[in-house]
């Protein structure tokens, strides 16, 4: 449902953009993460045929985004870094606006507004101007003029900025349940516990390229290592690591822990287990640690110096 292919936009002697290539299949949420200038905006902005590439070619829905645009946007639901709304309008008349430019019968335009304004906790706000909305209230109407039209592709930058809590907890909801009636989704957002529960595949976009991709599962074993399994014990180690007769090697150690790294948990873990109990030390807790996506990013922005594609 999306896909570039060697796509590069350049600005005068500046490439924003520069070889990416992404493919997102129906149903499916591609987070789409890197630094201030890294060109997560502008390959959205191509994509939505806002801007002609340089180089290299994009569809959407199978429409290519130079050859035929009118298509591409048709299929297409937008919300852009800063969207733009009308204060003086009414949130109601907006959405009736945009829904006629996008052929949308009248009867449907407001049964389709009403709904998801009631979905977002905005349905006692669709008779006020919108001039007198917050700035998240005005970022959840720009969310729903994004979804108005029922479009099969959603592209959101930075779906929840300036939102509280309980505003960004309604959107990623919306959005999951998007995805689930098999709408496909690429997000651009900073907000790395938003994307590590949102998305089904990751991509990291540093100086307009892709420097990793995968699931978060495939990034952390690609980026990180094997799994960090972690033993606390009730007896103190007294600053000695116990010796664990080679099965696995100590990577780090406290008064009463110790981690290591496995390939496979299930053949390891019962070795030390048994190697603990020879040693007569009682175990209180052996896990794994849990390495967040913030651990990816930036482990993967540090070596971005090559393509890391699971």
């Amino acid at each position: 449902m999306i896909k570039t292919q060697d796509l590069g936009k350049s600005f005068g002697s500046f490439a924003a953009v520069a070889g990416v290539n992404l493919s997102v299949s129906g149903g499916e949420l591609l987070a789409l993460l890197g630094p201030n200038g890294a060109g997560k905006t502008t390959t959205v902005r191509v994509l939505a045929s806002l801007l002609r590439p340089t180089t290299g070619s994009a569809w959407v829905a199978g429409w290519n985004v130079v050859e035929h645009p009118t298509q591409v946007r048709r299929q297409l639901g937008l919300l852009t870094e800063q969207p733009g709304v009308y204060l003086r309008m009414t949130a109601i008349d907006y959405l009736e606006f945009f829904g006629q430019l996008h052929g949308m019968e009248d009867s449907a335009i407001r049964a389709r507004a009403l709904g998801l304004m009631a979905q977002l906790d905005m349905a006692g706000a669709a008779g006020r101007r919108i001039g007198e909305y917050s700035k998240g209230m005005r970022q959840k109407l720009a969310i729903i003029r994004a979804m108005l039209h029922n479009p099969p592709v959603l592209m959101l930058d930075e779906p929840t900025a300036a939102m509280d809590p309980l505003s960004a907890r309604l959107v990623r909801d919306t959005i999951r349940q998007s995805r689930d009636d098999r709408r496909t989704i690429l997000i651009c957002t900073h907000n790395l516990a938003e994307a590590e529960a949102l998305a089904d595949r990751i991509a990291i976009i540093r100086r307009g390229r892709i420097i990793a991709e995968g699931t978060l599962a495939e990034l952390k074993h690609h980026l990180l290592g094997d799994p960090l399994m972690e033993v606390r014990l009730l007896q103190s180690l007294d600053g000695h690591r116990p010796d664990l007769g080679g099965v696995v090697s100590i990577e780090a150690s406290g008064d009463r822990w110790f981690r290591y790294r496995t390939t496979d948990p299930e053949a390891t873990n019962p070795l030390v287990l048994r190697r603990l109990t020879a040693l007569g030390l009682n175990l209180v807790t052996l896990s794994e640690v849990q390495q967040s996506l913030e651990e990816v990013y930036l482990r993967a922005v540090d070596n971005s110096g090559q393509e890391i594609q699971p």
